[in-house]
């Protein structure tokens, strides 16, 4: 029962982790980290992305325009273009790692101590990974705030607020840092892998037939 409890946790990690950068490479890629509404004109909304910025029309829909010069971003935005591209790299190699170290993999299955290590080694990528994603969104997320409560800026100045695209990249984060600490915990447990046990099992049986052979007297034997 212990060994099964052990799978289906490596498993339900794994499955979070990869949720958790599947939304991370939607996060590097949607518009909607800042949005800009005009109070004088309602029917439009502006948003920013790493990427482009795009203005949302209720009868035109969306058009979108893709930054000229990296260099021209402002430094959240540049980190955050670094930050989400090492999250989504670090996350797809932990998912490569995880997936080899898996116990119902039947691949390398006398070799548990190597496996170990790949779950062990995947799961510290999924959280490196996720603090990679959480910074960036944080760092954009702290920007907006400050200057939306700047007593510099007169109240009829607009001010960006919070996209969609910071939420799903927390969530994001918080996915890829769980899983990661699944996988960890059933790492660090003592229970041998079922695989284990039947190579055990199967190598005492194999000793107890060579020693019944043994101990047979010399009439008896072919």
């Amino acid at each position: 029962m212990a060994l099964v409890y052990r799978t289906m946790m490596q498993l339900a990690g794994i499955l979070l982790c990869f949720l958790g950068w599947v939304l991370s490479c939607l996060t590097t890629y949607l518009p909607q980290w800042k949005n800009y509404n005009l109070e004088l004109n309602e029917l439009e909304i502006w948003t920013v992305g790493l990427w482009q910025a795009c203005v949302v029309q209720e009868e035109g829909g969306m058009q979108c325009k893709e930054f000229d010069s990296f260099l021209a971003l402002p430094p959240e935005l540049k980190m955050s273009r670094i930050l989400m591209f090492v999250s989504t790299g670090l996350g797809l190699f932990g998912l490569l790692l995880s997936g080899f170290g898996l116990d119902c993999l039947k691949v390398g299955e006398q070799q548990q101590n190597i496996k170990k290590r790949l779950l062990l080694l995947g799961g510290i990528l999924f959280w490196i990974s996720g603090i990679t994603a959480i910074i960036p969104v944080s760092w954009v997320a702290h920007m907006i705030v400050q200057e939306f409560w700047d007593e510099s800026i007169p109240e009829i100045v607009p001010r960006w607020d919070l996209g969609e695209a910071l939420f799903v990249g927390w969530f994001a984060g918080f996915c890829l840092i769980f899983g990661g600490s699944l996988m960890n915990c059933m790492v660090c447990s003592d229970d041998a892998p079922s695989s284990s046990l039947r190579y055990t099992m199967a190598e005492q049986q194999d000793t107890c037939q060579h020693s019944e052979r043994g101990n047979r007297p010399k009439s008896l034997r072919v």
